[in-house]
């Protein structure tokens, strides 16, 4: 079992593009365990702050800090995005490429990869090219990638948008088999309902700032700031 990647610290964390702001001094500490939600309007950072700790993108000032630094960390955690980045190829060979990337045998590779699909109820689509499946086959599709991987941490970009209610529990079932096995989760939602069963702390962003970071029940029940208060109302934030 690898040491522990986390917690993920960020210190500080700016990032600018184009001479604007996007995300503005942020510090904060994911640690094991809960399931983390980001919320906020449209522009706060949330899908910025994935990348950022996911290290896509590096930040202009401040340090993105895993417990476990350099490729360890990079090795144990997995992203998956709103709109799935496919390979060109069947569904099973999407999910037993990231295994060939790490030098597992072929045979190895193709048993974990067909259990994976098998979890994400998708067996019977191995040999479909992956571009022709439907939007929440192709989201579970990039989980079962994603779960193929063993990751300590998995973050989710809005994992659900644009799917049809029945797609979307099918998707919050493969994201809580994730969590009971371990997983770390770090997801954005714009979507308050999908917040309230899946999170465990909610931190909310306003401006590329980290306005408030509570337990899922203290948020909702008695946000903290006005700007928490008028987003969970509905009123549009500026």
């Amino acid at each position: 079992m690898p040491d522990s990647i986390l917690p993920l610290s960020l210190e500080s964390v700016t990032y600018e593009a184009r001479g604007q702001r996007l995300i503005d001094r942020l510090s904060l500490v994911f640690g094991a365990g809960p399931r983390s939600v980001v919320l906020g309007p449209n522009g706060a950072g949330k899908s910025l702050l994935l990348r950022l700790c996911h290290g896509l993108l590096r930040p202009t000032s401040g340090r993105v800090a895993w417990a476990c630094p350099g490729a360890g960390a990079a090795r144990h955690q997995a992203m998956a995005f709103q709109r799935p980045v496919l390979l060109r190829r069947s569904a099973l060979a999407n999910v037993a490429y990231p295994l060939a990337l790490r030098g597992v045998a072929r045979r190895r590779r193709k048993e974990l990869a067909l259990a994976a699909l098998e979890r994400a109820g998708l067996a019977e689509l191995a040999q479909r090219p992956a571009r022709v499946l439907s939007g929440g086959e192709q989201q579970r599709l990039a989980l079962a990638r994603a779960w193929v991987q063993a990751p300590q941490v998995l973050f989710l970009d809005e994992p659900t948008a644009n799917l049809d209610p029945g797609a979307t529990r099918r998707i919050e079932a493969l994201i809580d088999g994730f969590h009971q096995n371990g997983t770390k989760i770090v997801m954005t939602t714009h979507d308050l309902g999908q917040a309230r069963r899946l999170a465990d702390e909610v931190l909310f962003l306003h401006r590329g700032r980290l306005v408030e970071h509570a337990a899922a029940g203290t948020f909702f029940d008695r946000p903290q700031s006005r700007e928490a208060a008028a987003f969970l109302n509905g009123d549009l934030l500026w």
